[in-house]
């Protein structure tokens, strides 16, 4: 594999704190982050999916609040995230917009990208933004947000929304090139690993603790969020950020570790539905649907014959032709009693039987596996 940025479709950028602030005075670096645009611009300009997850609320906040260095409590981090993250945002408009981006603010904790039914909302609203070619900011909701203010899980964050959008590469920008063989801040044998086929115990043992005083995370937290990554069929870079243009850097071949997959997004997801999911219910389709659905198609409300046990929105359930073998598995858009409501009907009546304008689809084909488990 040609490990260059031109081979990637959707490509999600994570900004550590210590990047975008000046430690010593609180403030923004408007310099560094407009070399950051001119890169997402270009990759945007060439037709390419971008996404942003950034830190640096708390970290801005702290310094308008003038609150004092080092550890804070609890709630004057929340303090801090609420006021910074008016600034962070306005920052990311104002540096898209001049390259004619639209820019789309979503604030997210560990649970939207775990709970099924926030999951398929979150990942519903990535899509759409990205089809109508914004470039998406995903920030850390640190307001309300308590483990994660606590723990540091930007990284593993970042990863877990890069598989939710159906990313195929992950970059970490840090205040380091790579992954070393030890730490290289106190080892000066240390050799920088260029590419890691895949996680293992030894690789796992050389990542040290936390960096900067800003930075949350640490090389630990970059190793949990490799392999979340590239589990979810997502190929991770970790990189230097601390150069100008640090995108333009990793595509000239300057040094950084890639880690790689040996899946990709669509594969790993199908996976993960008909194989790990427990199905919570049961619908069984017409022989329209089934045709429909054998050919990679989603599943609509005209399609469903019956429908059998109790599930959530979010929950995977199996499909069933009419001869009763199953034909698949997907996460559904509704529950049980709404897709009882919904069955044999056209989408267009959605909003007249439930009261809302719901989703057209019951189940989107990008959340089906086709084929028994």
């Amino acid at each position: 594999m040609t490990l260059t940025l031109d081979r990637f479709r959707r490509i999600v950028v994570k900004v550590g704190s210590s990047l975008l602030v000046d430690g010593a005075s609180g403030s923004l670096k408007h310099d560094w982050l407009a070399a950051l645009g001119d890169d997402l611009a270009r990759l945007h300009a060439s037709g390419k999916d971008v996404l942003v997850v950034s830190s640096g609320a708390i970290a801005l906040g702290r310094g308008v609040l003038k609150l004092p260095r080092g550890a804070l409590k609890l709630e004057e981090s929340q303090a801090a995230a609420a006021v910074g993250q008016i600034a962070l945002s306005k920052s990311w408009a104002e540096v898209l917009g001049k390259k004619g981006i639209t820019t789309g603010q979503i604030l997210v904790t560990l649970g939207d990208t775990e709970e099924r039914q926030r999951y398929l909302n979150a990942r519903a609203t990535l899509g759409r933004l990205l089809d109508l070619r914004a470039i998406p900011v995903v920030n850390e909701n640190d307001t309300v947000a308590t483990n994660e203010i606590r723990y540091g899980d930007n990284d593993r964050l970042a990863a877990r929304v890069a598989t939710m959008a159906g990313a195929d590469l992950l970059i970490l920008l840090s205040d380091i090139d790579g992954l070393y063989t030890a730490p290289p801040n106190t080892n000066p044998e240390a050799t920088l690993i260029p590419v890691v086929p895949r996680i293992t115990a030894e690789i796992e043992s050389m990542a040290g603790g936390a960096g900067s005083e800003l930075s949350r995370g640490g090389m630990r937290t970059k190793i949990e969020a490799a392999k979340i990554a590239t589990s979810g069929g997502t190929h991770m870079i970790i990189a230097d950020g601390r150069v100008d243009n640090p995108l333009g850097a990793i595509a000239a071949g300057k040094p950084c570790t890639w880690f790689l997959t040996g899946s990709n997004p669509v594969s790993a997801r199908k996976t993960w539905i008909a194989g790990v999911l427990e199905p919570k219910g049961v619908l069984h389709v017409d022989a329209g649907a089934t045709v429909a659905i054998r050919s990679g198609k989603s599943l609509l409300p005209a399609g469903i014959k019956r429908v059998e046990g109790l599930f959530e929105q979010g929950d995977a359930v199996v499909l069933r032709a009419p001869d009763g073998g199953e034909i698949g598995r997907g996460l559904i858009a509704y529950d049980s009693t709404e897709t009882a409501l919904l069955a044999g009907r056209s989408s267009k009546e959605i909003e007249t039987l439930l009261g809302y304008a719901g989703r057209a689809e019951v189940i989107h084909r990008d959340d089906m596996a086709f084929g028994a488990a």
